[in-house]
């Protein structure tokens, strides 16, 4: 599975994450269905975490495929 990295802007500071692909995608389609920029849907994401940014963003990326993070 191909990893990609990507910069994002956390509280208007830069940081790079590396998520396989399909994470990518997945939340693509999280911040297209909230009418929200891929930043700022991992803006929140961010500020709702426990452990590291990667993880929170896969669990979050899972849940709303499995329909258990709303839209």
């Amino acid at each position: 599975m191909t990893l990609r990295k990507r910069s994002v802007l956390i509280a208007g500071h830069p940081t790079s994450v590396t998520l396989e692909e399909p994470f990518w995608e997945t939340l693509k389609d999280m911040a297209v269905a909230r009418g929200l920029s891929i930043n700022a849907l991992v803006e929140e994401i961010d500020g709702n975490r426990d452990g590291n940014l990667s993880s929170a963003l896969r669990v979050a990326a899972l849940l709303w495929v499995k329909g258990q993070m709303p839209a």
